[in-house]
């Protein structure tokens, strides 16, 4: 145990007991949903609790609100790309569909990828997903997305540089 882990779980467990019941009504108004709201209440205090160190807070509510607004907009991104995987999946033939546990295997590693690509322009993650998930070769890709081989090979360098490695070449 680190030695900033005491005042860390102090410092969380101050927030949990005086601000719980505040975050939980605030995620419910904008989920809409308590139940959902009290996950990723749950979730919120859990990534708090995983931080390396405790962090200087003059206002809980809006430290709060801020870590929160970040797992409202991961969940909702999350949503989004399920519910593109489920009409995917609802225009493949019934004997193609996977099992439920392929599902949520599938799912999992879709919002991997998603996570792995964020921040990169556009046309690279779609350079990336075309070489990738549909096999095609870098010059059926030029010309799909109406670029030059050189900027196919310069978006897929980058793209797997950002999935394999965490960062963009320059």
């Amino acid at each position: 145990m680190s030695v900033a882990a005491p005042a860390l779980l102090q410092q969380v467990h101050h927030l949990y007991s005086h601000h719980h019941g505040w975050l939980r009504a605030w995620l419910r108004n904008k989920l809409g949903c308590s139940q959902r709201a009290a996950d990723l209440a749950h979730d919120i205090f859990l990534r708090l609790l995983t931080r390396d160190e405790p962090v200087a807070i003059d206002q809980p509510r809006a430290f709060l609100t801020t870590v929160a607004q970040r797992v409202l907009a991961n969940h909702w991104r999350r949503e989004q790309i399920e519910r593109a995987y489920l009409d995917a999946l609802a225009m493949a033939p019934a004997a193609l569909s996977p099992s439920p546990e392929e599902r949520a295997i599938l799912l999992e590693t879709l919002v991997e990828i998603d996570r792995l690509l964020a921040g990169l322009p556009a046309q690279v993650k779609r350079a990336f997903l075309l070489a990738q998930l549909d096999g095609m070769s870098q010059a059926d890709i030029a010309a799909e997305l109406g670029i030059s081989l050189s900027t196919v090979k310069r978006h897929l360098v980058r793209a797997g540089a950002q999935c394999y490695f965490g960062l963009a070449p320059d």
